[in-house]
């Protein structure tokens, strides 16, 4: 490397610092040289066997680069291993101890030297293993716990200096320690055991099952005019739904975000979350496992939860999570499957891949992980789930894109997702999973862009039934396809059809679930939508998306107290989930409590310190009906400059009492072909308006022979 260039990577950092050598240097300069002289010698030793890089030499501290966690923490045992030897016949001033320090993370290489925080942290928790010991991030303990013969010790999570979040650590207990009261004093301790060779010698065969994190991300949808990008939700504290989780089904699972390890994390977070999508699809789909919905388990994501924590609040008895790394084409996958009642590790593995190879080892990385399920949790009928949507490697990466923009809910980035997919399509015109991705970004447009559903809603459908001449098994399309035949087209028949098509082919869709009783309760089929959504939040429980469609549908069906309850959830869930904050208010006033309506509908999470005076001028002098002819103006003159929002307009027109204005933007929402004009069929706020002939008329149109 010439000087003055600069190369950044992902490294296993070492750092090694002599236990008491200021002090002896102070006691007996010559015995300190000739002892550190002698601690270098032989570790200099040892670093090259597990292809260790010496940096550089700061006083009695080494600093060691490796290319992997796991070759980085052999070397450390082994460099502690050849001391305790050595000390074991040395007089107690000629011993020498050193504490030892590993941290993976992102490193910058310049003129020599090596910067960064993996550097800077392997530097500050060197301190914290105490002479003769090895203290550990939790980066490297996801890397190696299953495949050293040591147990780990988990300390109490540790602000170090200039770092600025708290770490989670781990200390390496070595075999020949004694195992004494200090052990027991960590505060907050646990011990994580590698798992027991004696009994878990068949995990060397499922080595293959990390593998099945290249399989990519499997299609869904969570419905654009109401969802938000799943990766971006917290589950705060204290105001987790207060149900009390019943004892976890055995033959349960929930897949985790997979953490980003590439050097470019933001790069390939795509990858990572591709991964983790169609593991949650693949797992769902064996006969007899229950899976937690993608979003329930994606509020989890760069959070560091206890395990049985996790496992009550998704009500499963096993956990799978993991990492991706990528280096130029190679990928390195990490997986274990956790047990939730004592946190022990049923089985871990490393994986390294090619990229180029992803689909020639699917077969047998599918049939790797049925058989670890089959064991494990007892289940009768495993089906070997072996899918190969393309064969093109740079079509799959570009769908793999395209799905990460879709879900970041913005009309900008729909639009480059569009763009990805489309380039997908070009390169394998045979892609199914990139036709329906397609139409989801059409249908995206409508709540994000303000697109028009008369525009988008044919593209979508065309993108969809390409989509299904390809894959007829394509659960997620079916129900986006049913979405548009009701709600766009008002065939109500075809709907209930592919409603019913996309729930036989995958009953774990929480989608389906909750847009299918959105469907039953505009036919005024209570009980049946009641067990549709019931269904949904059994699917997915921690989604604010199930949770806020729960409401909907019960202000759809008259039930407003549970609607309340429904949209609460959706806030405590996410608090950040601001769609949740209008339809509590309307649940509120139309449940004749405008106090409350008044306070969610003018929310600090939602409305400005000046917005927030206004309304509150308005509802002391005219009420919630104000405060809502109040919104439908401003959402006018956002109309002005954009195509869609007609039928809300007309909802809020409807509550503030304006009927013959809302009858205006009704007719016009009909025209748009507004993505929720059908369901003023039966939706309350349009009380006011159904002995209106302009009203019945529409009704007509849409279907609707009363």
């Amino acid at each position: 490397m010439s000087a003055g260039s600069e190369q950044r990577k992902l490294a296993a950092i070492m750092f090694t610092d002599m236990v008491g050598y200021s002090a002896l240097a102070q006691r007996s300069e010559t015995l300190a040289l000739e002892l550190l002289e002698e601690h270098r010698r032989l570790l200099r030793e040892l670093f090259p066997r597990f292809h260790g890089t010496e940096i550089k030499t700061i006083g009695d501290a080494f600093l060691i680069e490796f290319q992997s966690a796991l070759e980085a923490a052999q070397c450390g045992i082994e460099i502690q291993r050849t001391l305790a030897k050595r000390n074991a016949d040395a007089m107690a001033d000629r011993r020498i101890e050193v504490k030892i320090g590993i941290h993976i993370g992102d490193v910058v290489h310049r003129e020599g030297d090596v910067y960064g925080d993996g550097v800077n942290i392997a530097s500050r928790i060197e301190p914290l293993a105490g002479a003769g010991g090895i203290c550990i991030s939790m980066d490297v303990e996801r890397q190696i716990r299953s495949a050293i013969e040591v147990s780990l010790v988990k300390l109490a999570p540790t602000e170090l200096k200039n770092i600025q979040v708290a770490m989670e650590l781990f200390r390496v207990v070595l075999p020949w320690e004694k195992q004494g009261p200090t052990r027991s004093a960590e505060a907050h301790s646990r011990e994580v055991s590698a798992p027991a060779r004696s009994t878990r010698r068949w995990a060397a065969g499922l080595v293959a099952l990390v593998g099945l994190a290249v399989l990519g991300a499997a299609v869904w949808w969570a419905y654009p005019h109401f969802g938000k990008a799943p990766y971006r939700t917290a589950v705060p504290q204290a105001k987790a739904p207060s149900t009390t989780p019943s004892p976890a089904d055995t033959k349960s699972v929930a897949v985790l975000p997979f953490t980003t390890m590439s050097p470019e994390r933001e790069k390939d977070e795509y990858l990572s979350q591709g991964i983790t999508e169609h593991l949650c699809t693949i797992l769902s789909q064996i006969k007899g496992l229950r899976v937690p919905g993608r979003t329930s388990c994606a509020a989890f994501k760069d959070r560091q939860d206890d395990i049985r924590k996790i496992g009550a609040q998704l009500n499963v008895a096993t956990v799978l999570e993991g990492s991706v790394q990528r280096m130029g084409n190679q990928l390195r996958i990490t997986a274990q499957l956790i047990n939730v009642a004592d946190g022990f590790h049923l089985w871990a593995a490393n994986y390294d891949r090619d990229m180029t190879n992803i689909f020639a080892v699917q077969s047998d990385v599918a049939q790797q992980v049925a058989a670890a399920l089959k064991l494990h949790l007892g289940l009768a009928d495993v089906q070997r789930l072996i899918s190969r949507p393309t064969e093109k490697m740079e079509a799959y990466d570009l769908y793999l894109q395209g799905r990460f923009l879709w879900n970041k809910r913005n009309g900008a980035a729909i639009r480059e997702a569009i763009e990805r997919l489309r380039q997908a399509i070009q390169l394998d015109p045979q892609y199914a999973h990139a036709y329906a991705g397609l139409a989801d970004c059409y249908l995206s447009l409508l709540s994000y862009a303000n697109e028009r559903s008369r525009d988008m809603a044919p593209l979508a459908r065309a993108a969809l039934e390409k989509a299904l001449a390809l894959n007829p098994n394509l659960a997620e399309a079916h129900a986006s396809l049913a979405t548009i035949s009701w709600r766009f087209e008002f065939n109500w028949i075809a709907a209930e059809q592919e409603f019913k098509q996309a729930l036989n082919l995958d009953p774990t869709y929480p989608a389906a679930h909750y847009w299918y009783a959105i469907f039953l309760a505009a036919r005024g089929h209570k009980q049946e939508a009641v067990q549709q959504m019931s269904q949904a939040i059994e699917v997915d429980p921690l989604s604010p998306v199930v949770h806020w469609h729960a409401a909907y549908v019960d202000i759809l069906l008259r039930q407003y107290d549970s609607a309340t309850v429904a949209a609460e959830k959706a806030l405590a869930v996410d608090p950040g989930y601001l769609l949740a904050y209008g339809l509590l208010a309307r649940a509120h006033f139309l449940n004749g409590d405008e106090a409350r309506s008044f306070a969610a509908s003018a929310n600090p999470a939602t409305t400005s310190a000046a917005a927030r005076v206004q309304l509150e001028d308005v509802y002391r002098s005219k009420g919630m009906r104000g405060v809502f002819g109040l919104k439908a103006q401003e959402a006018i003159t956002l109309r002005e400059r954009a195509r869609g929002g007609a039928y809300n307009i007309a909802e809020a027109l409807a509550l503030s009492g304006n009927t013959q204005q809302a009858l205006d933007f009704l007719e016009q929402a009909y025209d748009d072909r507004s993505i929720g004009v059908v369901l003023a069929c039966v939706h309350p706020a349009f009380d006011s308006l159904r002995h209106e002939a302009r009203f019945l008329t529409l009704l007509k149109k849409m279907g609707f022979e009363k």
